[in-house]
């Protein structure tokens, strides 16, 4: 995670601002995350959530000011930016930015963003080797173990699988947000972590068959790796029209629900590792269930927003490009719904098992 300092005091702090008329809250969080940190991104139009503290003004006078939290997935980090005279900017480990700003609410929200059981799964040895060395996951993913499908080892095939469709959600991201000759590596890319998926789905099913004794129901698991798999089998779809297409600009409504679709992927790689304990995490799943059937209730407004504007622009005009714009919309809704349906299979898990 990445934190600022504050001109005035020099703590650590978050990018942050007032919202400037005409700004939807979250286009104005990624306006100061470029302007006071130099990042940019896809970053999700619906908040983690808030927090208050007290605010110094000019005046003198100390107000409380309440800040809603939008999460960012960095694709790029710029080398200069509006305000890197000012201010300092580094990475932080999770946990270490918790403890590094004052804010007791913000440090809860950002334990929030990786509990002590993530983290946890994250840091445990090995890799899922195949699709590590095929898609370069990174140390992030960490949780990986060579995968054993004669051990009925089903959680790493989760974790795996979980960890594959956050990747191809981020390459989605940035293919949306691509403004220069990179749509092909993107898509490319969307394309590979599809495949990885697959290979990973069909080891879950093979499973299913060798095992005598499985975690679950056989029918939750199933349901439980196929919702996960249509989720990178969309974005692969919406990718194949991107390219079939041949579309090169993207409406602010694609690129939004682009970022939901990262954020939703985030929340899932995060549910799989806690459903090795379901007893002791299943309050924590059902808060991540939630946020997700919550986001696509948002997508779905986003969804509807961006067809009415290409149906207003080019409708009358452009027949041909409402029509490929409203092909890209659908696939995009499919991905959240997808998530959706995610959520409900953890659901499920949880009230038969917790």
């Amino acid at each position: 995670m990445m934190l600022v300092t504050s001109r005035g005091t020099g703590r650590w702090v978050i990018p942050k601002g007032n919202i400037d008329a005409g700004l939807s809250p979250h286009s104005a969080a990624a306006i100061e995350a470029q302007e006071e940190a130099g990042v940019l991104g896809a970053l999700c139009p619906s908040p983690l959530g808030s927090y208050r503290y007290r605010k110094l003004r000019r005046s003198g006078a100390s107000l409380m000011v309440d800040v809603d939290v939008f999460p960012l997935a960095v694709n790029d980090v710029l080398p200069a930016w509006k305000e890197q005279g000012q201010r300092d900017r580094r990475w932080f480990a999770l946990a270490d930015a918790a403890d590094a700003v004052d804010e007791p609410d913000l440090r809860d929200l950002m334990r929030s963003f990786a509990p002590s059981e993530f983290r946890a799964a994250v840091s445990r040895g090995g890799m899922l080797g195949t699709v590590a060395q095929r898609s370069g996951l990174g140390s992030m993913f960490g949780w990986f173990q060579r995968l054993l499908p004669r051990t009925g080892n089903f959680f790493e095939l989760f974790e795996a699988h979980a960890a594959t469709v956050l990747a191809g959600a981020e390459a989605t991201a940035r293919l949306l947000g691509e403004t220069g000759d990179g749509a092909k590596e993107h898509i490319r890319e969307i394309i590979e972590r599809e495949h990885d998926a697959d290979d990973i789905t069909r080891q879950v099913l093979q499973s299913v068959r060798k095992t005598f004794l499985t975690p679950f129901d056989r029918g939750a698991i199933t349901a439980l790796i196929g919702s996960l798999d249509d989720t990178i089998d969309e974005m692969q779809a919406a990718a194949a029209a991107i390219d079939l297409y041949e579309i090169t600009d993207f409406a602010p409504e694609m690129r939004d629900m682009a970022a939901i679709i990262v954020d939703a992927a985030r929340l899932a790689a995060e549910a799989m590792p806690l459903l090795r304990d379901i007893g002791r995490n299943g309050e924590r799943l059902h808060e991540l269930t939630e946020r997700l059937i919550r986001i696509e209730g948002h997508a779905d407004e986003i969804h509807a927003a961006g067809l009415k504007r290409s149906l207003q622009l080019y409708g009358r005009t452009d027949t041909l490009r409402f029509v490929t714009e409203r092909e890209i919309y659908k696939h995009l809704e499919r991905i959240v719904d997808a998530f959706e349906d995610v959520a409900d299979q953890v659901d499920g898990i949880v009230i038969d098992h917790a």
